[in-house]
């Protein structure tokens, strides 16, 4: 392997000291009835009633495998707590982002390409999970489950109304805005709710990963670019953004922009199907849909920014693989998946024929031919506060200022992951 391994220790960071009593049951252990116990600790609090029916659902077809998930707050605080403890879960479910790059790169898990079930990951999932590690790697450390997708959410039933088509190019974009504004004068063409930063990842995400090179991170450890020669466009596009928007979108927070959305006060929201459940707790009939943000130079280059919401990795520390891989079969089959997408509003990272949410219709094309692209985010360092830099440049509307942080920071905050790429380059 090229990556290097580091201190276990290294991983709790800020794990919550009351954290350190939440211990689980340990790796894969022969029960008293002489079942094999898997046990799972999953990140998706959200999902908790579906994991409870699928484990039962599991339990009652198997009698020599006993399938134990866990789905406790602050999931990823608790999985570092017992990971400095070596007291690891067989499988943990976390998404593809920096917290899954860490465990990767610390060794902490297996190699899980003998698993029966990454024949049927598409891809292209499989390439964002690549893309997500500090350095190439040998073989696959989690199989992908279940997806998410950003873009531009907009109201469909209003678009219908006035005969607004999804524009494929930026200049079609602003066009609409205008056109927007120019007929519906109450209402703003996109809602933005800027007061919680990490709401400007969403656009900053679909503008920006359109429009520059695919591994500029790696290529920016690697010392051969910088950001600053390529993100003062998306810079000045998300600056642009404020004119189409409620005034002083600073003032708003997520659940604001979320309300306002499913209010009709705009007609769209630059974000991801993960806000779509708090929309509709809000408006439960609307007709929500999403196309892909089109900042792409070319409209064929168009890309749709989807992320590993839910993979399965297996502790390396595992003595019991294959009974693992009957669950992760298991839980893969066409109808355990489409039971949690349907749930969830998830996009399945399997190959099959899924039935999506209607969400999902306009974007459909760019994930069944795997046109995705992962979150720019998940392999920003958070100790830079990257969210923090992109608000205070909209406030200031300094993008020079901002381009010059961002290199000086990320220089800064990411020196250990730069010395790894460089040497296993070297290597």
């Amino acid at each position: 392997m090229l990556n290097k391994p580091i201190s276990r220790r290294a991983l709790l960071g800020g794990a919550a000291a009351g954290a350190a009593g939440l211990l689980f049951s340990g790796c894969t252990t022969e029960r008293a009835d002489g079942k094999i116990e898997v046990e799972i600790v999953s990140y998706k609090q959200e999902a908790v009633s579906i994991f409870e029916q699928l484990m039962e659902d599991f339990n009652a077809s198997h009698d020599d495998i006993y399938l134990n998930i866990q789905s406790p707050a602050d999931a990823v605080t608790v999985m570092k707590t017992r990971f400095v403890r070596e007291n690891y879960p067989d499988v943990i479910g976390i998404g593809g982002d920096g917290d899954y790059a860490n465990f990767t790169d610390s060794n902490i898990l297996a190699d899980v390409s003998d698993c029966p079930t990454i024949e049927d990951v598409q891809d292209a999932y499989i390439d964002i999970l690549d893309s997500v590690t500090y350095v190439p790697m040998e073989g696959i450390y989690g199989v992908p489950f279940v997806a998410n997708a950003a873009g531009m959410l907009y109201n469909k039933d209003m678009f219908a109304e006035h005969g607004w088509t999804i524009p494929e190019t930026w200049d079609e974009l602003i066009a609409l805005f205008k056109q927007i504004q120019s007929e519906e004068p109450d209402v703003y063409p996109i809602y933005l709710g800027y007061l919680d930063t990490w709401t400007i990842l969403s656009p900053w995400n679909s503008i920006t990963a359109n429009m520059v090179p695919s591994d500029l991170n790696y290529q920016v450890n690697l010392g051969n670019a910088k950001f600053a020669d390529y993100y003062r466009e998306p810079a000045e596009r998300m600056l642009e953004l404020l004119d189409y928007a409620e005034p002083g979108p600073f003032a708003y927070a997520y659940n604001d922009a979320c309300t306002a959305f499913a209010r009709g006060q705009s007609a769209m929201y630059p974000c991801g199907s993960f806000a779509v459940p708090q929309i509709l707790s809000v408006n439960p009939d609307m007709n929500i849909g999403m196309f892909p943000m089109p900042s792409a130079e070319n409209a064929d280059d168009r890309v749709v920014i989807s992320g590993v919401d839910l993979q399965w990795c297996v502790a390396e520390t595992c003595e019991h693989k294959d009974a693992v891989y009957e669950v992760i079969n298991f839980l893969s089959q066409a109808e355990n998946v489409q039971t949690y997408i349907d749930d969830q509003r998830a996009i399945p990272c399997l190959e099959g024929t899924f039935e999506l949410d209607p969400l999902f219709d306009d974007v459909a094309p760019w994930i069944e031919e795997g046109r995705v692209l992962d979150y720019l985010d998940h392999s920003y360092p958070s100790a830079m506060g990257c969210d923090a830099q992109l608000q205070t440049m909209l406030l200031n509307k300094d993008v020079d200022a901002f381009l010059t942080k961002w290199d000086n920071d990320w220089q800064r905050y990411n020196r250990s992951v730069i010395r790894k790429v460089q040497a296993a380059a070297q290597e």
